[in-house]
């Protein structure tokens, strides 16, 4: 068959893509056991109650960056049926929100109040009365579900009061009339939130979706590239350890893998190639990581023993103290 789309539209199609994987069908379970069903046994956009009816529960997700959890959990909420429009907003049941960098209380809650239409705060504000607006707001619009995405911010750049505070302020968004659903996700940094306070992260659930793994996930991941070729119109022509380089290339993460897929496949369709070969895996990866042809996965012989992100756990930890140190100064 011949196409008449434009290798940037092909492309454009497949990152439009969605691939169903394990992270969705445990978010999916985390999330509906969380909202109470009907008589006919439909999940209903009201939460369920615990700790004798006065407060929700909330979901921690924990995962490396470039896995694809954000992706997945945009996903998930998109298509929960009891999450869609509300009636009288016209708008969903939940809302996303970043975490703003560096994350202090006064900053999350103005983020949630920004993402919800609300602007012009006066600087006066202080957090608590700040907090008491996020929760009036939310209870508004009518929202169960509040979404903080990258909120290892939470722990990694504010102090340990600080966090603790921002926490306790988060489990109150969990009591009472108005009460909802958090949902945390982030870097493994996140899971730290458990040493600051042991009373909130007992009322979160937990999910940390597997790695990739060789001998594991190969199979798979060489059926979602000929499902990725046949959407462009490609042939797959690759060596059998193609899907063992693959994992290894995306430190043993599916988002990245996924990354990884598709920019081999845009090299071959501007390449005007029939089909994708391992010399655009190897073109892909050099764009990506400006490296030698000695530091290739894709082309190296001893692509086992090449050292990945030497540099990046030094950097992190040094912005980290950055970001820290203008939490303190204000």
């Amino acid at each position: 068959m011949t196409t008449t789309l434009t290798p940037a539209h092909s492309v454009q199609t497949l990152r439009a893509m969605h691939v169903p994987n394990e992270r969705d069908i445990m978010l999916a379970k985390h999330l509906t056991r969380l909202f109470k069903v009907d008589k006919q046994g439909n999940t209903t956009p009201v939460p369920t109650r615990y700790a004798a009816g006065k407060e929700t529960r909330g979901i921690v997700l924990v995962e490396a960056a470039g896995g694809g959890k954000t992706t997945s959990i945009r996903k998930v909420l998109a298509d929960a049926p009891f999450l869609k429009e509300n009636p009288e907003t016209g708008q969903p049941r939940y809302l996303e929100i970043q975490v703003p960098n560096p994350a202090t209380l006064k900053s999350v809650g103005l983020a949630i109040l920004q993402a919800t239409g609300m602007t012009g705060i006066s600087e006066r504000t202080t957090a608590w009365e700040i907090w008491s607006v996020v929760r009036h707001r939310l209870g508004l619009m009518g929202i169960t579900v509040l979404w903080l995405d990258e909120a290892q911010d939470l722990v990694m750049t504010q102090s340990a009061n600080e966090t603790e505070n921002t926490l306790r302020m988060i489990k109150s968004l969990m009591q009472g009339d108005l009460a909802v659903i958090p949902i945390l996700s982030g870097t493994q940094r996140l899971a730290e939130m458990t040493s600051f306070d042991p009373q909130v992260s007992r009322r979160f659930s937990k999910i940390v979706p597997p790695d990739l793994e060789h001998g594991v996930h190969d199979e798979n991941l060489l059926g979602l590239i000929e499902g990725y070729c046949d959407e462009a119109e490609l042939q797959a022509d690759l060596p059998d350890d193609l899907s063992a380089r693959l994992i290894r290339a995306s430190r043993h993460r599916f988002g990245r893998a996924i990354e990884t897929i598709i920019n081999a496949i845009e090299c071959a369709l501007f390449d005007q190639s029939p089909r994708l070969s391992m010399e655009h895996f190897v073109e892909a990866w050099a764009m990506q990581e400006g490296c030698a042809p000695s530091a290739n996965i894709f082309e190296a012989n001893d692509w086992l023993s090449l050292p990945l992100d030497r540099d990046a756990e030094a950097y992190e930890e040094a912005r980290t103290k950055r970001q820290r140190k203008k939490v303190e100064r204000g």
